[in-house]
């Protein structure tokens, strides 16, 4: 499937060494100011070639808007964006036509399609999620019309975690490193794995901030389940953990659950969620990336026809996808959001009157 949400619907398209690749945002109300440069900074943020721990290939990413707005209003209509690839090196991945890469999707898309595009991982690769940061910063524009704000970074790279989490200093930081005192050891653990031609794991936190009570549809379009799929659906995703998480397995109901006073919640081991519905709590999302498995040492594989080959790759890679994979979790994080205030408009009478009222 190339589309997702039921509301707020995004549809990407294209391949890491196409012509272009781009989306389709559908379900954006009229009304919208679609702040252009604005889509273009978060684009900034994502695109390749920024600093030595990302992946040497250069990206303007310039996004342009064919269609869905009237003078930077969208007009409801299908918002279509496209990016056009600039700097691809084809030829990098020439060597690797007939054989699998070890941690890759080549193996599967091979084994379900009977056909495969080698330049890059065609659709299966990473830079697909341009096109996601781009449809993302359009429901980021509409959540900011309600209050809902969300940030993240990187809270955890090869092992080294976070002891504190600072937003605003992920914002200026080169990997996102939400904790400054760790910064430095994270750094040198990603340079230090690339200088050994291998990559590290990470760990992006995600916080949505200002979101009201009830936006989730139980039971079987849950808001917790499909942040979850949201996340894992990013390339190199591993695992997803919600509030506590992991954490909450060691707890007894009586340090888990969360006391409510007339002033609110006392805690939030919960992540903002309760019974698949928010809770006004801030959601709190980690999700955790695998080691790039693009790394410039000679591995075991097979050809298509299984023969027992070695696999020795070119081209340019992120030691950590970690740290790119950051802005892409915000954007997914708001097309879920988005959506979900969407569904959540028509479940009660006194709403379809504030729209219908005569």
């Amino acid at each position: 499937m190339n589309s997702f949400g039921k509301k707020f619907i995004l549809t990407t398209f294209g391949e890491s060494h196409g012509k272009a690749l781009g989306c389709i945002v559908d379900g954006v109300p009229a009304g919208l100011t679609i702040d252009e440069a604005f889509i273009q900074s978060e684009l900034d943020r994502r695109k390749p070639g920024k600093s030595k721990l990302e992946t040497a290939r250069k990206e303007d990413d310039k996004v342009e808007i064919l269609s869905g707005t009237f003078e930077g209003i969208s007009t409801g209509t299908p918002i279509m964006m496209v990016i056009f690839n600039s700097n691809q090196k084809s030829r990098d991945y020439d060597n690797i036509k007939d054989l699998f890469r070890p941690g890759h999707a080549d193996f599967t898309y091979y084994h379900k399609y009977g056909i495969r595009d080698y330049r890059g991982g065609g659709r299966s690769s990473a830079r697909e999620t341009a096109a996601r940061v781009a449809g993302g910063a359009i429901a980021k524009l509409m959540l900011k019309t309600i209050g809902i704000e969300i940030e993240s970074g990187l809270c955890e790279v090869d092992g080294i975690k976070s002891k504190c989490y600072d937003f605003t200093h992920a914002k200026q930081s080169k990997l996102y490193a939400l904790d400054p005192e760790v910064e430095s050891a994270q750094e040198e653990a990603i340079l230090s794995a690339k200088s050994r031609h291998d990559s590290v794991g990470g760990v992006v936190l995600t916080v949505a901030k200002g979101l009201p009570i009830g936006l989730g549809e139980p039971l079987y379009y849950k808001l917790d389940a499909i942040l979850a799929e949201a996340m894992i659906s990013i390339n190199a995703s591993k695992a997803v953990e919600i509030g506590d998480g992991i954490d909450s397995t060691h707890l007894k109901g009586s340090e888990n659950n969360d006391a409510i006073t007339p002033n609110g919640f006392k805690t939030n081991h919960s992540g903002g969620i309760l019974g698949g519905i928010s809770n006004g709590d801030d959601i709190i999302i980690k999700t955790h990336f695998k080691p790039t498995p693009s790394i410039f040492q000679p591995q075991e594989t097979v050809t298509k026809e299984n023969q027992a080959v070695t696999c020795k790759l070119k081209g340019r890679h992120d030691p950590c996808v970690a740290i790119r994979g950051s802005i892409v979790c915000e954007a997914m994080m708001a097309l879920v959001l988005a959506d979900m205030t969407l569904l959540n408009m028509g479940k009660r009478m006194e709403h379809l009157g504030l729209v219908y009222q005569q």
